[in-house]
């Protein structure tokens, strides 16, 4: 009886052929059967070169199989088509390009050449230790390149980009599973609140703005200025998102005697990421929106404010020493929309209330705005007593007295 031995799992037997005294080796692999002599009489030396064999055959069918499966750059350029397509219209055009800008710079570079089989979560490990010490060159005023660690944000929309292109790759049947690429270590990140003025900064921002319409030196630089101040005057009393505020027009706002508060106000009807929405501003944002309207005579279609003068909102910011906050975040346009719902907290308005007028969730307020407003925790629920029970005096003590 020929004797036969099997390794590698049962993956690989070696037998001997009638009168030969070399050992032979076999498999299955790659849809057929292969053999070779070991040219070796000694079991323990035909079994080293048998497993050498093997290994090599499996290295040379996953090489060819990496040849032949799509790699991370075909799938990018496959969702590059569908994204722009699918969501033409339905997604702001500089978010669009966000993303696009991200693959091209960062994601493509990095896993372009990459069959989508080898990107494994200790590979997206590695791109993140490897985008701490890269980034696109950037120079400053005196052209020294700058390099700045990506922020945890920054890092987050990357993964959301790769992760974006995968489920395109899933889709399409070029990928068997999504890997997993969420955060192993520090996962759960501090919850700060949202940059936005208190009401001693808000007031000196809009006397800074106000004060710059009286210092203009020419008719173009005093438009700008007033054009800001009643800006940040509009945006801090409405709550109205910068995307949404570039596509009010003037027919989109009438002025109303609100029967519930009793207050002349604004109804705006809103288009912005949600769709289309309302919003009911303060009774501030009335002399702001009429002195617009007397100082343009506008047509119903035109847009209320075209620009968002960022250059001069950001000037005004550094001169008055408000464009970075205390937790060191950068003060934005955003931030008067932020300034507009902490105020509304601060004087005790319903959270729901605010989160229907802002077009966003209670949990996103309570989460961002919410748990940093002081005045909505309540000293006189908070510090209770409970009061100490009557000292009854007992019947044999009341005979002594």
């Amino acid at each position: 009886m020929t004797a036969k031995h099997t390794i590698m799992g049962g993956n690989v037997n070696l037998y001997k052929r009638p009168n030969s005294d070399y050992w032979q080796c076999a498999t299955y692999l790659e849809g057929r059967n292969w053999r070779r002599s070991t040219k070796e009489s000694d079991i323990r030396r035909a079994k080293d070169f048998a497993e050498g064999w093997y290994l090599d055959l499996r290295l040379g069918a996953r090489r060819k199989e990496l040849r032949t499966e799509n790699t991370f750059a075909r799938a990018a350029a496959q969702f590059k088509k569908e994204y722009i397509i699918i969501t033409d219209g339905d997604r702001n055009e500089g978010y669009v390009d966000s993303i696009m800008r991200r693959l091209d710079n960062y994601l493509i570079p990095f896993f372009g050449e990459k069959g989508l089989s080898e990107i494994t979560p200790g590979l997206v490990q590695e791109y993140r230790i490897h985008r701490q010490g890269y980034s696109v060159p950037r120079h400053n005023k005196t052209g020294e390149h700058i390099h700045t660690p990506p922020s945890r944000s920054t890092m987050h929309k990357d993964i959301c980009a790769l992760r974006q292109v995968l489920k395109t790759a899933a889709r399409h049947g070029w990928l068997t599973h999504l890997p997993d690429v969420s955060l192993p270590y520090k996962s759960a990140g501090k919850i700060v609140r949202r940059a936005w003025f208190s009401p001693e900064e808000y007031k000196r921002l809009y006397t800074a703005t106000r004060n710059n319409i009286e210092t203009a030196y020419n008719l173009r630089h005093k438009r700008n200025a007033l054009q800001l101040h009643d800006l940040v005057l509009f945006m801090a009393n409405t709550g109205l998102r910068p995307d949404e505020i570039l596509r009010i027009e003037y027919r989109d706002i009438t002025i109303v005697d609100d029967l519930d508060s009793g207050e002349t106000i604004l109804e705006i009807e809103v288009r912005g990421k949600r769709g289309v929405g309302y919003c009911k501003s303060t009774a501030n944002a009335v002399h702001t929106f009429e002195r617009l309207v007397e100082r343009h005579k506008p047509q119903p279609t035109d847009k209320i404010f075209p620009s968002l003068h960022r250059a001069l909102f950001n000037r005004i910011l550094e001169e008055e020493n408000l464009k970075i906050d205390r937790e060191g975040q950068r003060r934005t346009a955003y931030s008067l929309r932020h300034t507009y719902i902490c105020l509304r907290l601060m004087e005790g308005a319903d959270i729901y209330q605010i989160a229907k007028n802002c077009r966003t969730s209670v949990e996103m307020i309570e989460k961002y705005y919410a748990s940093h407003i002081k005045t909505l925790i309540n000293a006189a629920k908070v510090n209770v007593r409970r009061r100490k029970p009557f000292a009854m005096k007992s019947p044999r003590n009341q005979k002594n007295t």
